[in-house]
């Protein structure tokens, strides 16, 4: 079945710190309180189980998997609430034992008894969850879900599938594969934001498009600006000092602003030797996921784990690159990644539970370096190549967080990841399309097989590599 996706499923507004297990585990939670007013129960229901399984289990605490669904099932959304209120629900719904259902309805809620850790893999994905309501005539209500990554939610029997194919066939350009992609800006003779913006208005009206992209930016932007004037240390036992604070305060020295847009503006009158490109690339990346492994507010992109790279290669762009770039330039960045990582996620996978790390860091670096790319002038051919050149060298790589926190070596691997991008740009813009010998839905495909071989220790389990390797008293 071939999938509809749009830019703003690849692009998300939520809470940190991981898409896969705490926004995928919060829209679940929201899914299952639809499903109870559906079935017209939600009145008659008396407790409520969570019953999460395989990576969601063995690295939720660190991801805030149960504290997601606690605040899924209490009716919070995580695009709107104000982050600043998580804590005290939280704190509410431990103290008092009880949880205001949707929103609704108060039940007891005991969630240490009420969310069950089960290490056991279910079949479907690695990243599994069983919500049982029983009802006051001691009857159940049973419902599964699957967080895929990317903040995608599931049912094994994909009952969504038939309206996604309606959309779908409301595309003018329909596209499975980077093939497909290059041949409709041959034939049409567009950039791919350009079939990008075609497909996205047979959804939604202009003006929604662009208020929905610029929405997404302003939390970007908004995301680095937090990230970079808040020191201190990150939660999560692990002792981790913020250095975005740090470094730039050694970047922007004495300027003058007082918001993010006047930020940007300050930072465009900075000295821009190789060294600074590094540190600003780096200092962008580090900040948005400092902001995300303290459950702040994020984009997806395609990950929460690797929510950095796009962001920090975007604002290199446009605080190095071109002054003189706006909405025009943000819009058509962030067209492209989006595209990018649709692709990949219907040849191979965003989930780091299934793919290991190259299925966050390594898409993520990928959708960046594509975008920039077409940004700088190249052929639509130039930046697929972009996009493949990148991944290529994430191939392999795992996902192996100390303490399941996405800190250690999460936080670190964005601002590779940022500066990969910007290099396989560079080196797409320099090469002839014709003389690429590697395909890009060969790498996808490649990703795809290299996941399958890849143990299942080093799949956001916590249980290989660094996060065995390095415990949390050496941090």
């Amino acid at each position: 079945m071939e999938e509809c996706i749009s830019v703003f499923d690849m692009l998300k507004i939520g809470v940190g710190p991981s898409s896969s297990h705490t926004l995928g585990p919060w829209r679940a939670a929201e899914r299952f309180l639809e499903e109870l007013k559906n079935e017209s129960i939600l009145d008659q229901i008396k407790r409520v189980k969570v019953d999460l399984y395989g990576s969601l289990s063995l690295t939720g605490k660190g991801h805030a998997t149960d504290l997601s669904v606690m605040l899924g099932l209490s009716g919070q959304d995580p695009e709107y609430i104000p982050v600043e209120n998580i804590a005290g629900i939280i704190k509410n719904i431990e103290d008092k034992n009880e949880i205001v259902l949707g929103n609704q309805i108060t039940i007891p809620f005991y969630f240490l008894q009420d969310i069950v850790f089960n290490k056991e893999f279910l079949p479907f994905h690695a990243n599994g969850l069983k919500f049982t309501a029983y009802k006051a005539d001691d009857s159940e209500y049973e419902s599964t879900f699957y967080s895929i990554g990317g903040g995608f939610v599931v049912k094994e029997e994909r009952e969504n599938a038939k309206i996604k194919e309606v959309i779908k066939c409301a595309f003018p350009f329909p596209i499975q594969n980077a093939v497909e992609l290059l041949s409709y800006t041959v034939s049409e003779n567009k950039l791919i934001s350009e079939i990008v913006y075609e497909n996205e208005k047979s959804m939604r009206p202009e003006a929604e498009i662009h208020s929905e992209l610029m929405r997404i930016w302003t939390t970007m932007l908004e995301c680095m600006y937090i990230g970079c004037h808040t020191g201190g240390i990150l939660p999560g036992g692990l002792h981790v000092r913020r250095r975005a604070f740090d470094m730039h305060q050694g970047l922007i020295g004495l300027s003058n602003y007082n918001s993010p847009q006047t930020w940007l503006e300050e930072i465009r009158k900075t000295e821009v030797k190789f060294r600074q490109i590094l540190k600003w690339v780096s200092c962008f990346a580090l900040a948005v996921n400092e902001v995300n492994a303290s459950l702040g507010r994020v984009v997806t992109a395609p990950t929460n784990g690797s929510a950095g790279v796009i962001p920090a290669v975007l604002m290199y762009y446009l605080v190095i690159e071109n002054h003189n770039a706006g909405e025009k330039e943000i819009k058509q960045f962030l067209m492209v990644a989006g595209e990018i990582g649709s692709i990949f996620k219907k040849g191979s996978t965003i989930s780091a539970a299934m793919g290991g790390c190259q299925a966050e860091i390594g898409v993520s670096s990928s959708m960046a370096a594509a975008a920039l790319c077409e940004l700088m002038g190249g052929s639509p051919a130039q930046v697929l190549m972009a996009a493949e050149i990148a991944m290529e060298h994430h191939l392999g790589l795992t996902c192996d967080p100390i303490g399941g926190l996405v800190q250690i070596p999460c936080i670190e691997r964005n601002t590779m990841g940022a500066i990969k991008a910007i290099n396989a740009a560079e080196l797409a813009l320099e090469t002839d399309s014709k003389n690429a010998k590697v395909p890009l839905d060969k790498v996808i495909d490649t990703m795809w097989q290299t996941a399958k071989d890849m143990n299942s220790k080093y799949k956001e389990t916590s249980e290989g590599g660094l996060a065995i390797a390095v415990n949390m008293a050496d941090c």
